[in-house]
C-alpha cells in the first residue's frame, strides 16, 4: 500500500492546507448526499404535489432522530480510532476498530427493530395529520429498514477519516447520488411508486455507497482491518467507545427528542405549515454543509493532534475553523435572504403562494442567527475530539428545554412565527454555554495533556 496516496496525517503541516484539503471533498460529498432528500423533495412534488412534500415534511424530525442517532454512534466510535491512529499505534487501532464493528451488529439489530416495532405510535403522538398518515409511515417505514445499511456506511467513512482520507468516499457518493436520481424518476415517476419508491431510492443508492467503501477498505486498509487476535476487545476500549460514541448519540437523542415533540406541535398547524417549514428546513441544511464539513475536519485534526499528544497545534486549528464557518455562513444567509424564494420554488416545484411566504418567512427568521452556528459546530466537535464529553452532552439540553418551551408557550402563542424562531434563539444560547464552558476549562484539559508530555 503506498501511504502517500490513501493517508493525511495532520499532526504536522499547514493546518488550513489540511483543514481546506479534507474539507473540500467531505463538503461536496454531503452535498451530494443532501441531493438525496433534495431530489425526493423536487420529484416528490413536481410528481406527486404538496400532499406528498407534506407526508415527508411531516416525518423529518423522527427520521432525523433515528438516523443520526445510527450516525453519531459511529462518529464517536471514529474519534477512539482517529486519536489511535495519531498516536502511531496500529494494534491499539485495529482493537478500536473491532470494537466499533462488534457494537455497530448490535445496533444494527436493535436500532431498525425498535424502530418499526414504535413507528405507528410515534407518528400518531407526533400529531401526523390523518390524511398523511399512511404516506408519511409508508416513507419513514423503509427507511428505518435500512438503518443497517446506514450503520455500515457510516462506520467505513469513520475508518476512512480517521486515516485523513475524505476524498475517496466522496467518489461513492458521487455514483450513489446519481443513482438515487436514476431510481427517483424510476420508481416515482415512472414506476408510480408513489412516497415509498422516494425511501427505497435513497436506502438502495446507499446501500451501493456502503459496498464501495466497503470494498475499498478491506483492500487498501487492511493493516488497520481487525485481525483475529483484536476480535477479543478489551473490556476498557469498549467502556471508551460506548462513552464516546454514546455521549455523541445522547447529544442527537436529546436534540431530536425535543425536536419530535417541537414537530408534533407544529404538525397542528396544518398541513401547508408544514410543507413551508420542512421545504426552508431543507434548504437551510443545504447551505449548512460547508460549516458542517469545516468542523468535521477539524475534529479530525484535532482528534490526531491530540492523540499525539500536539496540542500546540490546536488552539490555532480552532481560530482557523471557526473564522471560516462564520465567513460562509454570512455567505449562505445572504444567499437566503435574498433569493429564499426562487430557491423554494425551484426544490419544490409549489406554485402556492402560501407556502412560498411562511418558507421565505422561515428562511429569513433562521439567517439572523446563522453565523453563529459556525461558532457552535466548532467548539461542540472540538471538545468531542479532544475527549471532553459531558459538556456538548449538556448543551443539548439547553436545545431540548427551549423546544418544549416552544410546545408549551411560542407556538400556541405565535404560530408559525413561534416555530420560525425557536431554533434561532436556540442556537445563540447553546453557543454561549459553549464558549463560556470552552473558556472557562480549557486551560485545565491543555495541561493535563501537555504534563504526559513533560
Amino acid at each position: 500500500m503506498k501511504k502517500a496516496a490513501y493517508i493525511r496525517d495532520m499532526t504536522q503541516g499547514s493546518i488550513v492546507r489540511h483543514l481546506l484539503a479534507f474539507a473540500l471533498p467531505l463538503l461536496i460529498g454531503n452535498l451530494f448526499q443532501q441531493l438525496y432528500n433534495v431530489v425526493d423533495t423536487m420529484v416528490v412534488g413536481y410528481r406527486l404535489g404538496d400532499h406528498a412534500i407534506a407526508a415527508i415534511g411531516a416525518t423529518v424530525s423522527l427520521y432525523s432522530m433515528i438516523v443520526d442517532f445510527a450516525c453519531d454512534l459511529n462518529n464517536g466510535y471514529g474519534i477512539i480510532v482517529t486519536q489511535r491512529f495519531g498516536a502511531g499505534d496500529p494494534r491499539q487501532m485495529r482493537r478500536a476498530v473491532a470494537g466499533m464493528m462488534e457494537l455497530n451488529l448490535i445496533a444494527g439489530i436493535i436500532i431498525p427493530t425498535l424502530s418499526l416495532t414504535f413507528l405507528r405510535p410515534l407518528l400518531g403522538l407526533m400529531n401526523t395529520p390523518a390524511d398523511i398518515f399512511e404516506q408519511s409511515f409508508a416513507y419513514i417505514s423503509i427507511i428505518c429498514a435500512g438503518i443497517p445499511v446506514t450503520i455500515a456506511y457510516n462506520m467505513f467513512a469513520s475508518i476512512l477519516r480517521a486515516v485523513g482520507n475524505s476524498r475517496t468516499p466522496l467518489v461513492f457518493l458521487i455514483i450513489s447520488s446519481l443513482l438515487n436520481v436514476l431510481l427517483d424518476i424510476l420508481l416515482v415517476w415512472v414506476w408510480d411508486m408513489g412516497i415509498g419508491g422516494a425511501a427505497l431510492a435513497t436506502v438502495l443508492a446507499q446501500l451501493t455507497a456502503t459496498l464501495l467503501s466497503g470494498c475499498y477498505v478491506w483492500k487498501n486498509y487492511r493493516e488497520y482491518l481487525p485481525r483475529k487476535e483484536d476480535l477479543r476487545v478489551p473490556g476498557k476500549l469498549v467502556v471508551t467507545l460506548l462513552l464516546s460514541g454514546g455521549s455523541l448519540a445522547m447529544m442527537s437523542i436529546v436534540v431530536e427528542f425535543g425536536t419530535v415533540i417541537f414537530q408534533s406541535a407544529a404538525n397542528l398547524l396544518g398541513e401547508m405549515y408544514i410543507t413551508a417549514h420542512s421545504s426552508a428546513r431543507r434548504l437551510l441544511i443545504m447551505m449548512l454543509q460547508p460549516i458542517i464539513s469545516l468542523s468535521v475536519a477539524n475534529m479530525t485534526f484535532i482528534g490526531q493532534n491530540w492523540g499525539a499528544k500536539k496540542v500546540h497545534r490546536v488552539r490555532p486549528a480552532i481560530r482557523t475553523a471557526i473564522t471560516l464557518e462564520i465567513i460562509w455562513c454570512v455567505f449562505a444567509a445572504s444567499v437566503l435572504f435574498l433569493f429564499g424564494k426562487a430557491l423554494l420554488r425551484f426544490t419544490t416545484g409549489t406554485t402556492d403562494p402560501d407556502v412560498l411566504h411562511n418558507g421565505v418567512v422561515s428562511l429569513r427568521i433562521n439567517c439572523v442567527l446563522y453565523p453563529v452556528l459556525g461558532v457552535l459546530f466548532c467548539l461542540r466537535n472540538t471538545m468531542q475530539a479532544m475527549g471532553h464529553k459531558i459538556i456538548p452532552v449538556l448543551s443539548s439540553f439547553i436545545e431540548l428545554a427551549m423546544k418544549l418551551l416552544a410546545v408549551a408557550l411560542f407556538i400556541p402563542r405565535w404560530g408559525f412565527i413561534g416555530v420560525c424562531i425557536t431554533e434561532p434563539v436556540t442556537w445563540l444560547l447553546m453557543t454561549l454555554f459553549l464558549i463560556i464552558s470552552f473558556l472557562i476549562f480549557q486551560r485545565k484539559w491543555f495541561k493535563e495533556v501537555e504534563s504526559l508530555t513533560a
